[in-house]
Protein backbone atom coordinates (compact mmCIF):
# COMPACT_ATOMS: atom_id res chain seq x y z
CA UNK A 1 0.00 0.00 0.00
CA UNK A 2 2.97 2.33 0.50
CA UNK A 3 3.94 4.55 3.37
CA UNK A 4 1.94 7.58 2.26
CA UNK A 5 5.03 9.80 2.02
CA UNK A 6 6.47 11.05 -1.25
CA UNK A 7 8.47 13.93 -2.59
CA UNK A 8 8.12 16.22 -5.56
CA UNK A 9 11.04 16.83 -7.91
CA UNK A 10 12.03 20.30 -8.94
CA UNK A 11 12.92 21.53 -12.41
CA UNK A 12 16.58 20.52 -12.10
CA UNK A 13 15.66 16.91 -11.37
CA UNK A 14 16.61 17.08 -7.67
CA UNK A 15 14.03 16.26 -5.03
CA UNK A 16 13.40 18.06 -1.77
CA UNK A 17 13.40 15.93 1.38
CA UNK A 18 10.17 14.06 2.12
CA UNK A 19 7.86 15.79 4.58
CA UNK A 20 8.18 14.78 8.20
CA UNK A 21 5.25 13.53 10.24
CA UNK A 22 4.82 16.86 12.01
CA UNK A 23 4.42 18.75 8.73
CA UNK A 24 1.95 16.17 7.47
CA UNK A 25 -0.09 16.27 10.68
CA UNK A 26 -0.19 20.06 10.50
CA UNK A 27 -1.34 19.86 6.86
CA UNK A 28 -4.10 17.39 7.73
CA UNK A 29 -5.33 19.69 10.48
CA UNK A 30 -5.07 22.72 8.17
CA UNK A 31 -7.33 21.06 5.60
CA UNK A 32 -9.87 19.80 8.12
CA UNK A 33 -10.01 23.21 9.79
CA UNK A 34 -10.38 25.18 6.56
CA UNK A 35 -13.77 26.62 5.69
CA UNK A 36 -12.64 26.42 2.04
CA UNK A 37 -12.42 22.62 2.20
CA UNK A 38 -15.84 21.95 0.65
CA UNK A 39 -16.57 18.45 1.93
CA UNK A 40 -19.40 16.84 3.84
CA UNK A 41 -19.01 15.84 7.47
CA UNK A 42 -18.78 12.20 6.40
CA UNK A 43 -15.97 13.03 3.94
CA UNK A 44 -14.15 14.93 6.68
CA UNK A 45 -14.35 11.88 8.97
CA UNK A 46 -13.06 9.78 6.08
CA UNK A 47 -10.07 12.09 5.59
CA UNK A 48 -9.32 12.31 9.29
CA UNK A 49 -9.35 8.52 9.60
CA UNK A 50 -7.13 7.66 6.63
CA UNK A 51 -4.78 10.55 7.39
CA UNK A 52 -4.49 9.62 11.05
CA UNK A 53 -3.88 5.94 10.35
CA UNK A 54 -1.21 6.71 7.77
CA UNK A 55 0.63 9.13 10.05
CA UNK A 56 0.46 6.59 12.87
CA UNK A 57 2.20 4.03 10.68
CA UNK A 58 -0.87 1.85 10.17
CA UNK A 59 -1.45 2.44 6.46
CA UNK A 60 -1.78 -1.31 5.86
CA UNK A 61 -5.08 -1.27 7.84
CA UNK A 62 -6.72 1.20 5.45
CA UNK A 63 -9.14 -0.85 3.37
CA UNK A 64 -12.72 -0.42 2.22
CA UNK A 65 -13.95 -2.73 5.00
CA UNK A 66 -12.25 -0.87 7.86
CA UNK A 67 -13.34 2.53 6.53
CA UNK A 68 -16.93 1.36 6.18
CA UNK A 69 -17.10 -0.14 9.66
CA UNK A 70 -15.03 2.39 11.60
CA UNK A 71 -16.03 5.60 9.80
CA UNK A 72 -19.43 5.03 8.23
CA UNK A 73 -20.91 2.76 10.92
CA UNK A 74 -21.53 -0.26 8.72
CA UNK A 75 -21.80 -3.58 10.58
CA UNK A 76 -19.52 -6.60 10.30
CA UNK A 77 -21.48 -7.99 7.35
CA UNK A 78 -20.36 -5.12 5.11
CA UNK A 79 -19.45 -6.27 1.58
CA UNK A 80 -17.61 -3.67 -0.58
CA UNK A 81 -18.68 -5.49 -3.76
CA UNK A 82 -22.38 -4.95 -3.12
CA UNK A 83 -22.16 -1.68 -1.18
CA UNK A 84 -19.93 0.91 -2.94
CA UNK A 85 -20.26 3.62 -0.29
CA UNK A 86 -16.51 3.80 0.33
CA UNK A 87 -15.71 4.03 -3.37
CA UNK A 88 -18.33 6.74 -3.92
CA UNK A 89 -17.25 8.82 -0.92
CA UNK A 90 -13.59 8.45 -1.89
CA UNK A 91 -14.41 9.96 -5.26
CA UNK A 92 -16.11 12.93 -3.61
CA UNK A 93 -13.20 13.33 -1.20
CA UNK A 94 -10.64 13.34 -4.01
CA UNK A 95 -12.57 16.11 -5.76
CA UNK A 96 -12.84 18.12 -2.54
CA UNK A 97 -9.07 17.89 -2.03
CA UNK A 98 -8.45 18.89 -5.63
CA UNK A 99 -10.66 21.97 -5.25
CA UNK A 100 -8.96 22.89 -1.98
CA UNK A 101 -5.53 22.88 -3.60
CA UNK A 102 -6.79 24.87 -6.56
CA UNK A 103 -7.91 27.58 -4.15
CA UNK A 104 -7.05 28.15 -0.50
CA UNK A 105 -4.37 25.43 -0.42
CA UNK A 106 -2.46 26.65 -3.45
CA UNK A 107 0.51 27.83 -1.37
CA UNK A 108 0.43 25.09 1.29
CA UNK A 109 3.84 23.46 1.87
CA UNK A 110 2.50 19.89 1.77
CA UNK A 111 0.07 18.42 -0.76
CA UNK A 112 -2.19 15.59 0.39
CA UNK A 113 -3.85 13.34 -2.19
CA UNK A 114 -5.64 10.00 -2.24
CA UNK A 115 -4.52 8.24 -5.44
CA UNK A 116 -7.11 6.22 -7.33
CA UNK A 117 -6.98 2.49 -6.75
CA UNK A 118 -6.67 2.73 -2.98
CA UNK A 119 -7.48 4.83 0.06
CA UNK A 120 -4.05 5.50 1.58
CA UNK A 121 -3.28 9.23 1.37
CA UNK A 122 0.04 10.45 -0.02
CA UNK A 123 1.80 13.49 1.42
CA UNK A 124 4.17 15.37 -0.89
CA UNK A 125 6.48 18.19 0.16
CA UNK A 126 6.09 20.80 -2.52
CA UNK A 127 9.17 22.08 -4.32
CA UNK A 128 9.81 25.83 -4.35
CA UNK A 129 8.00 27.69 -7.11
CA UNK A 130 9.90 27.94 -10.36
CA UNK A 131 11.79 31.17 -10.81
CA UNK A 132 11.88 32.84 -14.19
CA UNK A 133 15.08 32.10 -16.10
CA UNK A 134 14.90 35.10 -18.39
CA UNK A 135 14.51 38.68 -17.34
CA UNK A 136 11.01 39.84 -18.04
CA UNK A 137 10.58 42.33 -20.81
CA UNK A 138 9.73 45.76 -19.57
CA UNK A 139 6.11 46.44 -20.38
CA UNK A 140 6.01 49.46 -22.66
CA UNK A 141 4.78 52.61 -21.04
CA UNK A 142 1.37 53.66 -22.33
CA UNK A 143 2.04 55.85 -25.36
CA UNK A 144 -0.14 57.53 -27.96
CA UNK A 145 0.44 55.01 -29.40
CA UNK A 146 -12.72 34.06 -45.76
CA UNK A 147 -13.54 31.89 -46.97
CA UNK A 148 -15.92 31.18 -44.15
CA UNK A 149 -15.40 34.02 -41.71
CA UNK A 150 -19.12 33.98 -41.01
CA UNK A 151 -18.78 30.85 -38.83
CA UNK A 152 -20.32 32.77 -36.02
CA UNK A 153 -22.36 34.83 -38.41
CA UNK A 154 -22.90 38.40 -37.31
CA UNK A 155 -22.11 37.54 -33.69
CA UNK A 156 -18.35 37.56 -34.20
CA UNK A 157 -18.48 40.92 -35.98
CA UNK A 158 -20.47 42.38 -33.10
CA UNK A 159 -17.93 40.99 -30.63
CA UNK A 160 -15.05 42.52 -32.56
CA UNK A 161 -16.69 45.93 -32.49
CA UNK A 162 -17.86 45.84 -28.89
CA UNK A 163 -14.82 44.27 -27.28
CA UNK A 164 -12.18 46.25 -29.13
CA UNK A 165 -14.20 49.43 -28.75
CA UNK A 166 -14.25 48.91 -25.01
CA UNK A 167 -10.74 47.57 -24.53
CA UNK A 168 -8.74 49.52 -27.08
CA UNK A 169 -10.49 52.53 -28.56
CA UNK A 170 -11.60 54.12 -25.28
CA UNK A 171 -8.03 54.82 -24.23
CA UNK A 172 -6.07 53.61 -21.24
CA UNK A 173 -5.88 56.59 -18.95
CA UNK A 174 -5.43 54.54 -15.74
CA UNK A 175 -6.68 57.50 -13.75
CA UNK A 176 -8.41 57.75 -10.43
CA UNK A 177 -8.49 55.23 -7.60
CA UNK A 178 -7.07 52.00 -8.95
CA UNK A 179 -8.89 48.69 -8.47
CA UNK A 180 -6.73 45.89 -7.12
CA UNK A 181 -7.71 43.20 -9.63
CA UNK A 182 -9.11 42.98 -13.16
CA UNK A 183 -12.86 42.48 -13.35
CA UNK A 184 -12.91 38.80 -14.30
CA UNK A 185 -16.37 37.23 -14.04
CA UNK A 186 -17.59 35.80 -10.76
CA UNK A 187 -20.00 32.87 -10.86
CA UNK A 188 -22.20 31.94 -7.91
CA UNK A 189 -23.02 28.22 -7.82
CA UNK A 190 -26.09 27.45 -5.74
CA UNK A 191 -26.58 23.95 -4.32
CA UNK A 192 -28.72 21.99 -6.74
CA UNK A 193 -32.23 21.48 -5.38
CA UNK A 194 -33.19 17.95 -4.39
CA UNK A 195 -36.72 17.47 -5.71
CA UNK A 196 -37.10 13.78 -4.87
CA UNK A 197 -36.04 14.11 -1.22
CA UNK A 198 -34.59 10.63 -0.96
CA UNK A 199 -31.22 9.55 0.39
CA UNK A 200 -30.02 8.79 -3.14
CA UNK A 201 -31.21 12.08 -4.66
CA UNK A 202 -29.73 14.07 -1.79
CA UNK A 203 -26.33 12.44 -2.34
CA UNK A 204 -26.52 12.99 -6.10
CA UNK A 205 -27.51 16.66 -5.77
CA UNK A 206 -24.68 17.27 -3.32
CA UNK A 207 -22.17 15.34 -5.41
CA UNK A 208 -23.11 17.13 -8.63
CA UNK A 209 -22.86 20.53 -6.98
CA UNK A 210 -19.37 19.74 -5.68
CA UNK A 211 -18.25 18.31 -9.02
CA UNK A 212 -19.48 21.32 -11.00
CA UNK A 213 -17.72 23.72 -8.63
CA UNK A 214 -14.51 21.73 -8.92
CA UNK A 215 -14.56 21.46 -12.71
CA UNK A 216 -15.39 25.13 -13.34
CA UNK A 217 -12.71 26.18 -10.83
CA UNK A 218 -10.09 24.73 -13.18
CA UNK A 219 -10.75 27.66 -15.50
CA UNK A 220 -8.74 30.48 -13.99
CA UNK A 221 -10.58 33.31 -15.75
CA UNK A 222 -13.69 32.73 -13.68
CA UNK A 223 -14.01 33.13 -9.91
CA UNK A 224 -16.36 30.49 -8.53
CA UNK A 225 -18.32 31.47 -5.43
CA UNK A 226 -20.02 28.58 -3.62
CA UNK A 227 -23.23 29.39 -1.78
CA UNK A 228 -22.93 28.30 1.83
CA UNK A 229 -25.50 25.89 3.20
CA UNK A 230 -28.43 27.69 4.76
CA UNK A 231 -27.71 31.00 3.00
CA UNK A 232 -29.08 30.29 -0.45
CA UNK A 233 -31.57 33.16 -0.35
CA UNK A 234 -28.84 35.72 0.27
CA UNK A 235 -25.62 33.85 -0.45
CA UNK A 236 -23.26 36.62 -1.46
CA UNK A 237 -21.20 36.95 1.69
CA UNK A 238 -17.71 36.75 0.23
CA UNK A 239 -15.36 39.69 -0.17
CA UNK A 240 -15.06 41.26 -3.59
CA UNK A 241 -17.63 42.29 -6.19
CA UNK A 242 -20.94 40.52 -6.46
CA UNK A 243 -21.13 37.61 -8.92
CA UNK A 244 -22.25 38.56 -12.42
CA UNK A 245 -23.76 35.13 -13.04
CA UNK A 246 -25.61 32.49 -11.03
CA UNK A 247 -25.68 28.78 -11.81
CA UNK A 248 -28.49 26.76 -10.27
CA UNK A 249 -30.60 23.72 -10.95
CA UNK A 250 -32.42 20.73 -9.59
CA UNK A 251 -32.10 16.95 -9.39
CA UNK A 252 -35.04 14.56 -9.69
CA UNK A 253 -35.37 10.76 -9.93
CA UNK A 254 -37.46 8.83 -12.42
CA UNK A 255 -37.49 5.21 -13.59
CA UNK A 256 -34.07 4.20 -12.34
CA UNK A 257 -32.36 7.39 -13.52
CA UNK A 258 -31.69 10.89 -12.27
CA UNK A 259 -32.12 14.10 -14.20
CA UNK A 260 -30.23 17.35 -13.65
CA UNK A 261 -31.83 20.51 -14.97
CA UNK A 262 -29.51 23.50 -14.76
CA UNK A 263 -29.45 27.08 -15.96
CA UNK A 264 -27.15 30.11 -15.98
CA UNK A 265 -28.72 33.45 -15.09
CA UNK A 266 -27.28 36.95 -15.48
CA UNK A 267 -27.86 38.67 -12.16
CA UNK A 268 -28.18 42.20 -13.54
CA UNK A 269 -31.48 41.45 -15.29
CA UNK A 270 -32.32 37.80 -14.39
CA UNK A 271 -32.07 36.77 -18.03
CA UNK A 272 -31.49 33.03 -18.50
CA UNK A 273 -28.43 32.80 -20.76
CA UNK A 274 -28.25 29.03 -20.96
CA UNK A 275 -30.22 26.00 -19.78
CA UNK A 276 -29.63 22.29 -20.24
CA UNK A 277 -30.76 18.90 -18.96
CA UNK A 278 -28.54 15.91 -18.25
CA UNK A 279 -29.51 12.38 -17.31
CA UNK A 280 -27.65 9.50 -15.69
CA UNK A 281 -28.51 6.05 -14.39
CA UNK A 282 -28.59 5.20 -10.70
CA UNK A 283 -26.16 2.30 -10.81
CA UNK A 284 -24.03 3.19 -7.84
CA UNK A 285 -20.91 1.56 -9.28
CA UNK A 286 -20.76 4.29 -11.97
CA UNK A 287 -22.26 7.17 -10.04
CA UNK A 288 -19.02 9.09 -9.44
CA UNK A 289 -17.99 8.64 -13.07
CA UNK A 290 -21.37 9.91 -14.30
CA UNK A 291 -21.31 12.90 -11.95
CA UNK A 292 -17.83 13.81 -13.15
CA UNK A 293 -18.81 13.50 -16.82
CA UNK A 294 -21.83 15.77 -16.38
CA UNK A 295 -19.81 18.32 -14.41
CA UNK A 296 -17.13 18.39 -17.11
CA UNK A 297 -19.71 19.02 -19.80
CA UNK A 298 -21.25 21.86 -17.80
CA UNK A 299 -17.82 23.40 -17.11
CA UNK A 300 -16.69 23.19 -20.74
CA UNK A 301 -19.90 24.72 -22.04
CA UNK A 302 -19.87 27.62 -19.60
CA UNK A 303 -16.25 28.41 -18.76
CA UNK A 304 -13.98 27.68 -21.73
CA UNK A 305 -12.85 30.39 -24.14
CA UNK A 306 -15.76 31.13 -26.51
CA UNK A 307 -18.11 29.48 -23.99
CA UNK A 308 -21.38 30.91 -22.67
CA UNK A 309 -19.79 33.24 -20.09
CA UNK A 310 -17.22 34.52 -22.59
CA UNK A 311 -19.96 35.32 -25.10
CA UNK A 312 -22.05 37.07 -22.46
CA UNK A 313 -19.12 39.21 -21.32
CA UNK A 314 -17.94 39.92 -24.88
CA UNK A 315 -21.35 41.38 -25.72
CA UNK A 316 -21.28 43.81 -22.78
CA UNK A 317 -20.63 47.42 -23.67
CA UNK A 318 -19.89 49.88 -20.89
CA UNK A 319 -19.72 53.63 -21.26
CA UNK A 320 -16.50 54.96 -19.74
CA UNK A 321 -15.45 51.49 -18.58
CA UNK A 322 -13.41 51.32 -15.36
CA UNK A 323 -9.80 50.16 -15.38
CA UNK A 324 -10.54 46.70 -14.04
CA UNK A 325 -13.06 46.01 -16.82
CA UNK A 326 -10.71 47.36 -19.49
CA UNK A 327 -7.97 44.98 -18.37
CA UNK A 328 -10.29 41.98 -18.43
CA UNK A 329 -11.81 43.01 -21.76
CA UNK A 330 -8.30 42.88 -23.25
CA UNK A 331 -8.35 39.12 -22.74
CA UNK A 332 -11.73 39.00 -24.47
CA UNK A 333 -10.32 41.00 -27.36
CA UNK A 334 -7.46 38.48 -27.64
CA UNK A 335 -9.94 35.70 -28.35
CA UNK A 336 -11.76 37.85 -30.87
CA UNK A 337 -8.40 38.38 -32.60
CA UNK A 338 -7.72 34.64 -32.30
CA UNK A 339 -10.75 34.02 -34.51
CA UNK A 340 -9.04 35.67 -37.49
CA UNK A 341 -5.31 35.90 -36.62
CA UNK A 342 -5.02 39.01 -38.78
CA UNK A 343 -2.13 41.44 -38.47
CA UNK A 344 -4.19 44.62 -38.03
CA UNK A 345 -6.06 43.34 -34.99
CA UNK A 346 -2.89 41.75 -33.64
CA UNK A 347 -1.16 45.11 -33.12
CA UNK A 348 -4.12 46.52 -31.18
CA UNK A 349 -4.47 43.44 -29.00
CA UNK A 350 -0.76 43.34 -28.21
CA UNK A 351 -0.84 47.00 -27.13
CA UNK A 352 -3.96 46.38 -25.06
CA UNK A 353 -2.39 43.42 -23.22
CA UNK A 354 0.90 45.26 -22.64
CA UNK A 355 -1.04 48.08 -21.00
CA UNK A 356 -3.04 45.58 -18.96
CA UNK A 357 0.04 43.90 -17.45
CA UNK A 358 1.63 47.30 -16.84
CA UNK A 359 -1.46 48.27 -14.84
CA UNK A 360 -2.12 44.83 -13.28
CA UNK A 361 1.30 43.13 -13.06
CA UNK A 362 -0.14 40.11 -11.20
CA UNK A 363 -2.71 39.29 -13.91
CA UNK A 364 -1.46 35.84 -14.97
CA UNK A 365 -3.87 35.33 -17.87
CA UNK A 366 -2.96 38.67 -19.45
CA UNK A 367 0.75 37.73 -19.28
CA UNK A 368 -0.05 34.38 -20.89
CA UNK A 369 -2.03 35.88 -23.76
CA UNK A 370 0.60 38.57 -24.26
CA UNK A 371 3.17 35.78 -24.62
CA UNK A 372 1.05 34.22 -27.35
CA UNK A 373 0.74 37.51 -29.23
CA UNK A 374 4.55 37.72 -29.19
CA UNK A 375 4.77 34.20 -30.65
CA UNK A 376 2.17 35.08 -33.30
CA UNK A 377 4.27 38.05 -34.36
CA UNK A 378 7.24 35.73 -34.81
CA UNK A 379 5.55 32.78 -36.46
CA UNK A 380 3.27 34.75 -38.80
CA UNK A 381 5.75 37.51 -39.65
CA UNK A 382 3.54 40.34 -38.39
CA UNK A 383 5.28 43.71 -38.57
CA UNK A 384 5.96 45.05 -35.07
CA UNK A 385 4.73 48.39 -33.81
CA UNK A 386 7.78 50.68 -34.08
CA UNK A 387 6.86 52.31 -30.76
CA UNK A 388 6.72 48.97 -28.91
CA UNK A 389 9.68 47.17 -30.40
CA UNK A 390 9.78 43.73 -32.01
CA UNK A 391 8.63 40.61 -30.27
CA UNK A 392 10.88 37.59 -29.92
CA UNK A 393 10.64 34.01 -28.76
CA UNK A 394 12.70 34.85 -25.65
CA UNK A 395 10.34 37.71 -24.84
CA UNK A 396 7.38 35.37 -25.24
CA UNK A 397 9.01 32.77 -23.01
CA UNK A 398 9.70 35.35 -20.30
CA UNK A 399 6.06 36.50 -20.33
CA UNK A 400 4.83 32.90 -20.19
CA UNK A 401 7.12 32.12 -17.28
CA UNK A 402 5.79 35.18 -15.49
CA UNK A 403 2.24 33.90 -15.96
CA UNK A 404 3.13 30.45 -14.57
CA UNK A 405 5.07 31.97 -11.69
CA UNK A 406 2.01 34.02 -10.74
CA UNK A 407 -0.36 31.05 -11.01
CA UNK A 408 1.14 27.56 -11.56
CA UNK A 409 -2.35 26.12 -12.17
CA UNK A 410 -3.35 28.63 -14.87
CA UNK A 411 -3.74 26.48 -17.99
CA UNK A 412 -3.50 29.51 -20.27
CA UNK A 413 -0.11 30.29 -18.76
CA UNK A 414 1.02 26.69 -19.20
CA UNK A 415 -0.27 26.74 -22.78
CA UNK A 416 1.75 29.89 -23.47
CA UNK A 417 4.85 28.31 -21.96
CA UNK A 418 4.33 25.21 -24.11
CA UNK A 419 4.13 27.43 -27.20
CA UNK A 420 7.22 29.46 -26.34
CA UNK A 421 9.29 26.36 -25.51
CA UNK A 422 8.17 24.72 -28.74
CA UNK A 423 9.36 27.67 -30.83
CA UNK A 424 12.56 27.73 -28.75
CA UNK A 425 13.16 24.16 -30.01
CA UNK A 426 12.79 22.78 -26.47
CA UNK A 427 10.27 20.33 -27.82
CA UNK A 428 10.31 17.64 -25.12
CA UNK A 429 9.84 20.24 -22.41
CA UNK A 430 7.03 21.86 -24.41
CA UNK A 431 5.12 18.61 -24.87
CA UNK A 432 5.63 17.64 -21.24
CA UNK A 433 4.09 20.91 -20.08
CA UNK A 434 1.21 20.53 -22.55
CA UNK A 435 0.47 17.04 -21.27
CA UNK A 436 0.57 18.21 -17.66
CA UNK A 437 -1.69 21.17 -18.38
CA UNK A 438 -4.26 19.01 -20.16
CA UNK A 439 -4.26 16.56 -17.25
CA UNK A 440 -4.88 19.52 -14.95
CA UNK A 441 -7.87 20.74 -16.97
CA UNK A 442 -9.13 18.20 -19.53
CA UNK A 443 -12.22 20.38 -20.10
CA UNK A 444 -10.28 23.17 -21.82
CA UNK A 445 -10.75 22.66 -25.56
CA UNK A 446 -8.49 25.61 -26.44
CA UNK A 447 -5.59 23.96 -24.63
CA UNK A 448 -6.54 20.55 -26.01
CA UNK A 449 -6.42 21.75 -29.60
CA UNK A 450 -3.11 23.59 -29.21
CA UNK A 451 -1.42 20.67 -27.44
CA UNK A 452 -2.80 18.27 -30.05
CA UNK A 453 -1.45 20.45 -32.87
CA UNK A 454 2.02 20.63 -31.29
CA UNK A 455 1.95 16.85 -30.82
CA UNK A 456 0.94 16.30 -34.46
CA UNK A 457 3.63 18.61 -35.80
CA UNK A 458 6.32 16.59 -34.04
CA UNK A 459 5.22 13.56 -36.09
CA UNK A 460 2.64 12.03 -33.72
CA UNK A 461 -0.16 12.70 -36.19
CA UNK A 462 -2.60 10.06 -34.99
CA UNK A 463 -2.52 11.07 -31.31
CA UNK A 464 -2.36 14.78 -32.04
CA UNK A 465 -5.12 14.80 -34.64
CA UNK A 466 -7.41 12.86 -32.32
CA UNK A 467 -7.10 15.70 -29.78
CA UNK A 468 -7.66 18.33 -32.47
CA UNK A 469 -10.88 16.62 -33.59
CA UNK A 470 -12.10 16.43 -30.01
CA UNK A 471 -11.26 20.10 -29.45
CA UNK A 472 -13.22 21.10 -32.52
CA UNK A 473 -16.24 19.15 -31.27
CA UNK A 474 -16.14 20.87 -27.87
CA UNK A 475 -15.26 24.42 -28.89
CA UNK A 476 -18.22 26.64 -29.83
CA UNK A 477 -16.02 29.42 -31.16
CA UNK A 478 -14.49 30.17 -34.56
CA UNK A 479 -13.23 26.89 -35.95
CA UNK A 480 -10.86 27.99 -38.69
CA UNK A 481 -7.75 27.25 -36.65
CA UNK A 482 -8.86 23.69 -35.99
CA UNK A 483 -9.93 23.14 -39.57
CA UNK A 484 -6.56 24.21 -40.94
CA UNK A 485 -4.98 21.72 -38.55
CA UNK A 486 -7.40 19.03 -39.69
CA UNK A 487 -6.48 19.79 -43.30
CA UNK A 488 -2.90 18.85 -42.44
CA UNK A 489 -4.12 15.78 -40.56
CA UNK A 490 -6.01 14.58 -43.62
CA UNK A 491 -3.06 15.45 -45.91
CA UNK A 492 -0.65 13.31 -43.90
CA UNK A 493 -3.28 10.58 -43.73
CA UNK A 494 -3.41 10.54 -47.53
CA UNK A 495 -7.00 11.77 -47.82
CA UNK A 496 -6.58 14.75 -50.13
CA UNK A 497 -10.30 15.28 -50.78
CA UNK A 498 -10.91 15.68 -47.04
CA UNK A 499 -7.85 17.91 -46.73
CA UNK A 500 -9.18 20.14 -49.52
CA UNK A 501 -12.58 20.27 -47.84
CA UNK A 502 -11.09 21.42 -44.53
CA UNK A 503 -8.81 24.07 -46.01
CA UNK A 504 -11.63 25.46 -48.17
CA UNK A 505 -13.78 25.81 -45.05
CA UNK A 506 -11.10 27.55 -43.02
CA UNK A 507 -12.34 31.04 -42.25
CA UNK A 508 -8.96 32.76 -41.75
CA UNK A 509 -8.53 34.60 -45.07
CA UNK A 510 -5.74 36.99 -44.05
CA UNK A 511 -3.24 34.63 -42.45
CA UNK A 512 -0.32 33.53 -44.66
CA UNK A 513 0.16 30.08 -43.15
CA UNK A 514 -3.33 28.98 -44.13
CA UNK A 515 -2.69 29.97 -47.73
CA UNK A 516 0.59 28.05 -47.62
CA UNK A 517 -1.30 24.97 -46.35
CA UNK A 518 -3.79 25.50 -49.17
CA UNK A 519 -0.94 25.52 -51.72
CA UNK A 520 0.38 22.27 -50.24
CA UNK A 521 -2.99 20.52 -50.34
CA UNK A 522 -4.09 21.70 -53.78
CA UNK A 523 -0.63 21.20 -55.25
CA UNK A 524 -0.58 17.59 -54.10
CA UNK A 525 -4.18 17.08 -55.27
CA UNK A 526 -3.32 18.31 -58.77
CA UNK A 527 -5.64 21.35 -58.62
CA UNK A 528 -3.11 23.56 -60.37
CA UNK A 529 -5.18 26.74 -60.73
CA UNK A 530 -6.25 26.81 -57.09
CA UNK A 531 -2.72 26.01 -55.90
CA UNK A 532 -1.31 28.81 -58.07
CA UNK A 533 -3.80 31.28 -56.62
CA UNK A 534 -2.77 30.33 -53.10
CA UNK A 535 0.91 30.80 -53.97
CA UNK A 536 0.19 34.18 -55.57
CA UNK A 537 -1.44 35.30 -52.33
CA UNK A 538 1.59 34.21 -50.32
CA UNK A 539 4.03 35.92 -52.70
CA UNK A 540 2.04 39.15 -52.53
CA UNK A 541 1.24 39.30 -48.82
CA UNK A 542 4.07 37.29 -47.23
CA UNK A 543 7.06 37.41 -49.59
CA UNK A 544 9.41 36.29 -46.81
CA UNK A 545 7.56 33.00 -46.53
CA UNK A 546 7.54 32.48 -50.27
CA UNK A 547 11.27 33.21 -50.44
CA UNK A 548 12.26 30.62 -47.84
CA UNK A 549 9.41 28.14 -47.29
CA UNK A 550 11.74 25.40 -46.06
CA UNK A 551 12.83 27.46 -43.05
CA UNK A 552 9.23 28.41 -42.29
CA UNK A 553 8.01 24.83 -42.44
CA UNK A 554 10.97 23.38 -40.54
CA UNK A 555 10.33 25.91 -37.77
CA UNK A 556 6.96 24.29 -37.17
CA UNK A 557 7.09 20.72 -38.49
CA UNK A 558 9.81 18.84 -36.65
CA UNK A 559 9.93 15.50 -38.45
CA UNK A 560 12.38 15.91 -41.40
CA UNK A 561 10.44 13.35 -43.47
CA UNK A 562 7.26 15.38 -43.02
CA UNK A 563 9.10 18.57 -43.98
CA UNK A 564 10.29 17.06 -47.26
CA UNK A 565 6.83 15.77 -48.03
CA UNK A 566 5.40 19.28 -47.66
CA UNK A 567 8.21 20.76 -49.75
CA UNK A 568 7.47 18.24 -52.50
CA UNK A 569 3.83 19.30 -52.56
CA UNK A 570 4.80 22.97 -52.81
CA UNK A 571 6.98 22.13 -55.79
CA UNK A 572 3.97 20.46 -57.40
CA UNK A 573 2.05 23.68 -56.75
CA UNK A 574 4.67 25.58 -58.79
CA UNK A 575 7.01 26.97 -56.15
CA UNK A 576 10.69 26.60 -57.02
CA UNK A 577 12.47 25.37 -53.89
CA UNK A 578 16.15 24.42 -54.02
CA UNK A 579 17.45 21.28 -52.41
CA UNK A 580 18.90 21.78 -48.90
Amino acid sequence: MGSGFAQAGNRDGAAPPPPDTGLCQAQLERILGSTDFAATERARRFLAYVGGETLAGRAERIKAYTIATEVFGRDASFDPQSDPIVRVEAGHLRRALERYYLGAGRADPVEMTIPKGGYVPVFVLRAPAEAPETALPAAPAPVGSGRRSWYWGSAIAIMVLLVLATAVSTGWGWLGTAPAQPDIPRLLVRPFDDLARTEASTAIARGLTQEVIGQISKFKDIVVVAARAGSETNPIQAEGPSPRYVLGGSVDLHAGAFRLQTQLVRRSDDVVLWAQSYTGDLKVARLVEIEEDIARRVATTLAQPYGVIFQADASRHLRNPPDDWRAYSCTLSYYVYRASLDRATHAKVRKCLEDAVARFPDYATAWALLSQTYIDEVRFGFAPDPAAGPASVSRALAAARRAVELDPTNTRGLQAKMFALYFSKEVEAALRIGEQALAMNPNDSELMGEYGFRLALTGSWQAGCSLIRRARELNPGPLGYYEAALALCAYFDGDLSEAAMWIRNTGVPDNPMYHLIGAVVFGEAGEAAVAAAELDWVRTHAPGIAANPRAVIAGRVLNPVDVERLIGSLRKAGLAIPEP
